[in-house]
């Protein structure tokens, strides 16, 4: 992994922990419904973040790779891409 990445990553990692932490206690504490939402579209927004940084990695790192050997790696690279494209899109 991309050293400048992976300290993004981890960053947004712990920001989203912090999220999650205190969303669960907003459920606890049945805080007003709309404030609650608020916070998971929140956390929604920053995993996006997450997943646009390892979407960079991998495309920088093992999509570079897959497209240079050629071939069925190639062909491997591009489904995988378009499956991550389909997992992000079906809501």
């Amino acid at each position: 992994m991309i050293e400048d990445i992976k300290k993004r990553a981890l960053h947004r990692i712990r920001i989203l922990e912090g999220q999650m932490r205190g969303l669960e206690k907003m459920v606890d504490n049945e805080d007003y419904c709309m404030d609650i939402i608020t916070q998971s579209l929140s956390i929604q927004k920053s995993l996006g973040s997450l997943n646009k940084l390892l979407i960079e990695n991998h495309l920088r790192t093992h999509v570079t790779e897959m497209f240079e050997a050629g071939g069925q790696q190639r062909e491997d690279a591009v489904a995988e891409l378009l499956k991550a494209f389909e997992l992000g899109t079906n809501r």
